[in-house]
């Protein structure tokens, strides 16, 4: 398993349409930000060349896409997520002199609702793609119980359980709110990654997030990376929005 990152570190979710909002935010937080989320919104809109342009400006790429299905068919999409990057490396031999700064896919996620033979197949697909492509294996993380849902008495039992299957299968952490990670922290120790989404700066609208926290509670609560979209890429200058609330994760 990797070592979680020394200290909390923000993932900027890229939920936009276009290549051209990915490559104005990608340039305008190159200063700050080292990783950048690919979701569903995304990758639908612009496909494998938003992580080719993410690579090509030497950043990490979290690939947000929950896979659930049959394992043989999450093992094989995550087997095509990590050969991303040769396709990206050979694209840019012809166009750019500089190799990416990161190979590979830094992290992926998969739904954990699939149990724990479809999270198993796939970490293995994952393992052994890196190793015949000669890149580092990429973070398996999975997703427990969504920030958006309510919370209720019930959630953190199913959180720990969700959690307890994506150790067991080789994952490297799970997606969890800030509320159920102290908890998690604690159950799975300090090398279990934790990514906490649906953070909001104090004051923000909270939109359709239920279960959500600042960066501070984020930070206090145990999580690894933080991942956050809206407050940044919907801001009307989203390089200070981004270090106002890396001032807050990191004070």
């Amino acid at each position: 398993m990797k070592e979680p990152a020394e200290k909390p570190q923000l993932i900027v979710a890229l939920d936009v349409n276009t290549l051209e909002e990915v490559r104005s935010l990608v340039v305008q937080l190159d200063d700050y930000v080292d990783c950048f989320k690919v979701g569903s919104q995304l990758f639908t809109s612009c496909g494998p060349a938003a992580v080719r342009f993410i690579e090509a400006r030497g950043k990490r790429v979290f690939l947000d896409l929950k896979f659930h299905d049959i394992p043989h068919t999450v093992a094989r999409a995550v087997d095509a997520a990590c050969r991303l990057h040769v396709a990206i490396e050979r694209s840019m031999n012809s166009c750019e002199p500089q190799k990416p700064r990161h190979k590979g896919l830094f992290m992926y996620t998969l739904h954990t609702s699939g149990g724990v033979e479809m999270l198993k197949a796939a970490v293995e697909a994952g393992a052994k793609a890196a190793l015949e492509i000669d890149v580092p294996k990429p973070l398996a993380i999975g997703v427990t119980v969504l920030t958006s849902e309510q919370k209720t008495d019930n959630i953190l039992p199913q959180v720990l359980q969700k959690a307890q299957d994506a150790r067991k299968a080789g994952c490297d952490g799970v997606v969890a709110s800030c509320h159920e990670a102290p908890f998690i922290r604690r159950e799975f120790g300090p090398d279990f990654i934790i990514v906490t989404p649906g953070i909001r700066p104090a004051g923000e609208d909270v939109q359709d997030q239920k279960r959500i926290a600042t960066p501070r509670d984020a930070v206090a609560s145990g999580s690894n990376f933080l991942v956050i979209g809206r407050p940044i890429i919907k801001a009307l200058d989203p390089r200070l929005a981004t270090k106002q609330i890396l001032h807050d994760i990191h004070s």
